[in-house]
This record gives structure tokens, sequence and C-alpha cells, in this order.
């Protein structure tokens, strides 16, 4: 397998002379601190790095498609905007449309905030775009902690951690919106020390109420870095802060009023009422399922209650999450985060491991951990590297660079591979590739019973069977006005159930589908 005549060896000698090609820094230093220096330049390429090296991969891995419940969750709140509301009607014939992190009643919409919805309001694009937002937005953050040059070597450290090969640009779960809106408070924070303006203040604010839009648990511990940050330091234009981030936390009551029927009910809480998922935080008692549940949701809700009344100890849990910080590090950075360390005696840089911690351990009171629960630390995360390899350089600039050099060879080595089209050395390596996450296929067979319905004349109508072991893959999932939708998917009640939706809608094509068959098996509907 070739690409554009290169084969995979190739790409990997190719990487190793741009390896070499770094190694002489000095004669490109000039030109990289010239367009460090230049903030639009630096940004717009930054912004567009990681999608053209997304698209790139296109022939071998296809643009991303909803895979799991988050996903078309997340999904249904953009298709729900796109009918300019904030929930849809409770459908009649709803116990056919039940499915994970839904709510079917008092409205019908996800239990998830706002904000990854709007992102995907322009479908997997939407990702791609804010996946490059957030590496432009890294450097703007950089400058305001540290000099131009170390501040794009940062940018592209984030565009090789988060770009192409990362969960967040391969799937529609989200991370980089919330990552944008804390690289915007942190890269605020000091500029607005050193001009006290309102347009600073604004930016913060801006942050905040994005941040809330993704994430409001979260964001509470955003605002109390904040709040310590600007403690000995409060002046006026603060105010600016408080006025931008009303509209996003705005938008979020005015879901909450939608959704729920309450201003302060978040369809999460909705969800956990009616369902008893997702789980609540270790602390409080484990919710009560007040609607019947399918089976399915039945395994969802006993394996939530599980892991919430076994889940270990408060430190246990801690030490047991550290090793997911690797999301946020290429390994060789590891080499260099004790030497930011050496920087907390500097308060800034204290608040940033303070700001670190306050995630860290507020976020270890709910039972599961994801990356992009803190993903508004992305830029931190990123500015500790960097403050690392600026200490490192003072001591050894051939040190710093080599650790630079590693990074780019451990990106630039797994992106050959995938790049190459060679589909046995992929396999063959892909088991040693770490903490990529790059979509692999179709094992579910979604993409080929779409295709095949999308083949057929009309609208259709399927009808989902599960077989006895089926678990946690949920197939039933539906546009936000499910009656004027091509294709409905409905649960599988029984014969005398479903001619009760066959009635409904009798000018569609009726089909069976069983995803537990191998592979998974559309039949017309036995009427």
């Amino acid at each position: 397998m070739r690409f554009f005549g290169f084969a995979a060896s190739d790409l990997v000698e190719i990487a190793i002379a741009l390896a070499i090609v770094v190694l002489s820094w000095r004669r490109i230093e000039p030109w990289v601190r010239a367009l460090a220096a230049r903030t639009g330049w630096s940004m717009a390429l930054l912004a567009l790095l990681p999608a053209a090296l997304r698209l790139a991969l296109t022939p071998r891995y296809p643009i991303p498609t909803p895979n799991v419940s988050d996903d078309f969750s997340y999904l249904l709140i953009a298709d729900t905007l796109r009918h300019f509301r904030l929930a849809n009607p409770v459908h009649p014939l709803d116990q056919f449309f039940e499915t994970f992190f839904v709510l079917q009643q008092p409205a019908y919409a996800s239990i998830f905030p706002l904000g990854q919805g709007v992102v995907l309001v322009i479908g997997w694009a939407g990702v791609a775009l804010s996946i490059g937002a957030m590496c432009a937005l890294c450097y703007w953050m950089l400058r305001a902690w540290t000099t131009p040059g170390w501040a794009l070597v940062g940018g592209l450290l984030a565009v090789m951690e988060f770009g192409p090969l990362n969960q967040w640009m391969n799937s529609f779960w989200g991370g980089a919106l919330a990552g944008c809106a804390g690289c915007v408070a942190f890269g605020a924070l000091p500029r607005l020390l050193a001009r006290r303006s309102a347009p600073m203040a604004a930016l913060l604010g801006l942050g905040i109420g994005i941040s809330w839009l993704c994430r409001p648990y979260e964001t509470i511990f955003l605002i109390l870095s904040v709040a310590l940050f600007l403690l000995l330091n409060w002046r006026s234009p603060m105010l600016w802060a408080v006025v931008v981030a009303i509209p996003g936390i705005a938008l979020s009551l005015a879901q909450n009023k939608q959704v729920t029927g309450s201003w302060t009910t978040l369809p999460y809480q909705m969800s956990q009422y009616q369902y008893g998922v997702p789980t609540t935080f270790t602390f409080q008692a484990l919710p009560v399922p007040h609607r019947a549940l399918t089976r399915e949701q039945q395994l969802d809700y006993e394996q939530q209650s599980e892991v919430h009344d076994t889940a270990d100890g408060y430190w246990a849990r801690w030490a047991g999450r550290l090793r997911f910080y690797r999301f946020f590090f290429l390994a060789p950075l590891y080499v260099v985060i004790p030497l930011f360390l050496l920087r907390v005696r500097e308060p800034r840089f204290a608040w940033v491991l303070a700001t670190i911690l306050l995630f860290n351990f507020g976020t270890n009171f709910y039972p599961y951990f994801y990356s992009h629960y803190i993903a508004a630390l992305t830029c931190l995360f990123v500015l500790v590297s960097v403050i690392g390899l600026e200490r490192l350089s003072q001591w050894s600039e051939p040190g710093a660079r080599i650790v630079l050099i590693l990074c780019a060879a451990h990106f630039l080595f797994w992106y050959g591979i995938h790049a190459s089209r060679d589909a046995e050395l992929d396999a063959a390596l892909s088991q040693y590739e770490t903490w990529d996450a790059i979509n692999q296929g179709d094992p579910r067979g979604r993409i080929g019973i779409h295709d095949k319905l999308a083949g057929e004349p009309g609208q259709q109508l399927v009808f989902v069977r599960y077989g006895p072991r089926h678990e946690f893959e949920e197939w039933v999932h539906n546009a936000a006005d499910i009656d004027h939708a091509r294709i409905v998917w409905a649960r599988d009640l029984g014969v005398e159930e479903n001619q009760k939706l066959l009635r409904y809608y009798p000018d569609r094509t009726a089909w069976l589908l069983e995803p537990d068959a191998r592979p998974a098996r559309l039949v017309p509907y036995p009427r």
C-alpha cells in the first residue's frame, strides 16, 4: 500500500530526516521567531494544521461517524438547535424511542449541556474547527505567560497532542470547546492585571460562560481559581467579566426551563431522577429510578450503581486516576514536568499548580473520570510543559531540543504509519500505540446498515430487536423532529405493541434490525 508513491518505510525515513532538520535549529530559528512574534499568522497556522492533517488521513480513515450513545445525544442537541429550540415536544408514542442519555418527558431532549451541541450544529466540521481554535488559543494564552517563541512551541505541542490522532478529534464527545474556554479565561487573567481593561475582563467572562455551557460542575473550580488569582487585584473592569458571563449562564437556565420545566433543574438531574443515571457524586445517595426502564437501561443503571457503591476510597481513586493525565502530555514531556515544579516559588506558577490540584481533587468526588471533564485545564498542562522546557533550555539548550525532537518524532512516526495506508503494518503496530484514538473501521456495522437504508426510496421505520445477551450498544437514536425524519429508529416492543407505531406511520417502509446477529441483519418487517 502506498500513499502518493510513498511506502510506510519512506514515511518513517522522512520523519527521521525532518528530525535531523530540526536539529539544525540555529538556521531556522530566525524564521520561527519571526513567525512567533506575528500573533495573527501564528494563530492562523495553528488553527488550520489539525484539520488539514486529519483530512489528509481520510483515504485510510474517513470522516468520523457517531458511534456511542454520548455521540448521538450531543448530536440531538445540535439537531434541536438547528430547529431553533432548546427542547423538543414529547412524542405520543415515546415508549418506542427510549435510549441512553435522552429524556422522553417532560420534553424530548438530550441530558447534556448545550456547549458541544453548538459545535456540532455543522457536524464533524465543528469538531475539527474547535480543535484548531483550541490549538490557536493555546498559543494566544501562552503569549501572556512566556515569550513568543515558547508560545509557538506550545501551540505546536498542542497540535501534536490534540490534533489528528486524538480522541477529541475523532469522536463527538467534545473536549475542545471547554479547552477553548480555559484558554480564553487563563489567557485573559494576566493580561487583565497588566492592563486592567474592560475587553480583557469581558474575555474572562466569555471563557467562564463557555465553560459553563460545556461543564457546569467543573466551571465551579474554574471560577474559584479565577477568584484566587484576582483575590488581591480586584478592579472595576471585573464587572465586565460578570456581564459577559451572564448570557452563557442564562442560556443554560433557559435550557433547564425548556427541558425540565424548572429554571434550576438540569436535564442531567432529571435523568438521574427518572432513570437513575448518570450516577451521583460519591458523597450522595445512590439515585433511584422513577420510570420503567428498558432491559438495556436497567443494565446500565446496575453497572453505574455498582461503580458508585464499590468506588475505591477517595485517595485510592485519586491515585488511580493520575495515569489518565497521560492524555495531556506526550511521553517525553514527563522529563520536564519536575522542572516546572522548580518554578512554583513564583506566585503565578504556584497558582497554576493550585488550579490543577483544585480540579484534580474536585472532580475526584465523581466515580467516573474522562479527559474532557478537565478539558479547561488543557492550556495549563501545555504551559507546564513549556515552562519545564524553557527551564531545561536554560541549563542545556541541546537537552531541550532533544526532548522536542522526541515529541515530534513520536507524532510523525504514528502519523506516518496511519498515512501510509499499509493495513498490515498498521495492524502490526497499532497494539503499541498509546493514547491515540483515531477511528478504526466500522466494527458494529452501523455504516453498512445506514448505507442500505439510504439507498431505499421513501421514508423508513426500523424496529430494533436485541438479542438476549445484548448490553450497552444502543441503536435507537433519532432526530429532533422524529415524525419528519427520513429514518425512524424504534424499539421492538412485540407484535401487538408494534402495530401502534405501524398504524401511526402507515406510509413508511418497515424493517426489522437484529444488531446482535453476525453480521447485523436488516430484513423487511414481517407484517
